[in-house]
């Protein structure tokens, strides 16, 4: 089988680079992506993910392309492109369409097309489909197959690779889907689940991050009622844990491109439909409000402590939009800071993970506050925001992280990545 199939991977980002590179140990594939930069950086062996090895990154520099041409040839094209969501909380489909747009032009005859992009349940089908016919003139089903296999690469997380989580997958009829499945196999060594239809694969993706979201959305709200009862949620949450059956998440900011945009799209096929998702909308509102908590709490012990906020130093860590991890597309540190900025007289920020670029402080050009290289030697904050529970922050350690403030300084330990003992605020 190896021998006769060659796989093209389009998008190159957090889920396609590790998909890649795990492939082209069993089959021959090329990796595509339209950002020529991103292709340059992994030519030079360089991931700015931080997601995959260098070792397996150098043994496919020639993989690596930006030209539909080099991928042509291929019979297997696997999708793996963002989609995030516009500002009104509908789907962006604007890569998933232009995947479909590339690979429509070079599809032939008995090929295979398979999406692991995160999208509502029936949009391949609606969708995609209709894209990869009009551009190749070919008939679905009738001259090609195709498949869905949702992704479930968690970044920063070294303990659970491709190889070690389950993978759901389907196709739009038995054979295409035993085709799928004949491929992944081959990789993931925590086995297969061949779901009944493309559309349950797509469904069974998009819950997984809406449960996470609703659960932590009940845990923010907790953490807001215990605010007012002046009760530590941590506290709660350490006693609550000790039943066997008690489920453990963590009050925080809920960010990035899937807990936070997912649920917008099973919403958006939802509301289509003439069913309005209560549950869920007031979940994604309760997460949403939470960056304004985190400040307004922050200045309301401030206050408490003597401080005046339009005269205060404060230091934020933390700009991606979860630990260990320097992607921060759609993090909520960023709506931290700038509700911050409107409060207080300047900030510091600092990550040393995180990737930053010109584009992400752009609503930020008239603020003032400054980017950190490195946390100074000694300072006098009067606010303290742990924004995200870095490996790197907890290193630091709570000692020196109380060094930096003043005398009384508010120390928000946003994820609770100090022990309780330390009498750090957290949410």
């Amino acid at each position: 089988m190896s021998s006769k199939i060659n796989i093209a991977v389009l998008g190159l980002g957090y889920v396609g680079l590790p998909l890649m590179l795990a492939l082209s140990k069993k089959f021959s594939v090329v990796g595509f992506d339209t950002s020529h930069k991103r292709i340059n950086e992994l030519k030079r062996g360089v991931d700015n993910t931080n997601e995959s090895k260098q070792s397996d990154l150098k043994e496919n520099l020639n993989s690596f392309t930006s030209s539909v041409k080099k991928i042509k040839n291929c019979n297997v094209f696997i999708v793996t492109v963002p989609t995030p969501i516009k500002r009104n909380k509908s789907p962006d489909l604007k890569y998933l369409n232009g995947a479909c747009s590339i690979i429509g032009k070079i599809l032939k005859k008995n090929d295979l097309v398979i999406f692991e992009s995160t999208v509502y349940p029936g949009l391949t089908e609606e969708v995609c489909v209709p894209i990869l016919e009009k551009f190749s003139s070919l008939s679905y089903r009738q001259d090609f197959s195709v498949g869905y296999s949702p992704e479930r690469i968690n970044p920063g997380d070294k303990n659970h690779k491709i190889k070690d989580i389950v993978k759901v997958v389907s196709g739009s009829d038995p054979i295409a889907a035993k085709r799928v499945n004949d491929i992944y196999t081959k990789i993931i060594s925590a086995g297969t689940y061949i779901a009944s239809s493309i559309k349950v694969a797509e469904a069974a993706k998009v819950i997984e991050n809406t449960q996470r979201d609703i659960n932590i959305a009940l845990i923010n709200e907790l953490s807001r009622i215990f605010d007012l009862m002046e009760i530590d949620t941590n506290e709660v949450l350490e006693a609550a844990n000790t039943k066997w059956n008690f489920i453990d998440f963590k009050p925080g900011l809920v960010g990035g491109h899937c807990i936070g945009v997912d649920p917008y799209y099973l919403t958006y096929k939802s509301k289509s439909l003439g069913f309005s998702p209560e549950m869920i909308l007031a979940g994604r509102n309760t997460n949403e409000n939470v960056p304004k908590f985190i400040v307004n709490k922050s200045l309301k012990v401030m206050k408490r402590r003597g401080f005046v906020p339009k005269l205060s130093k404060v230091l934020m860590l933390g700009l991606s939009f979860k630990e260990n991890c320097p992607d921060t597309r759609n993090s909520k540190s960023f709506e931290t800071l700038s509700f911050l900025l409107s409060k207080v007289s300047y900030v510091d920020v600092y990550d040393p993970i995180a990737i930053t670029d010109k584009h992400s402080f752009e609503a930020f050009k008239k603020s003032n506050f400054k980017i950190l290289k490195k946390l100074p030697k000694k300072a006098q904050y009067n606010l303290i925001i742990i924004a995200v529970s870095h490996s790197i922050f907890k290193e630091i350690g709570a000692k020196a992280i109380k060094f930096l403030g003043s005398k009384n300084a508010v120390i928000f330990d946003v994820k609770g990545l100090y022990s309780l003992n330390n009498k750090f605020i957290r949410l």
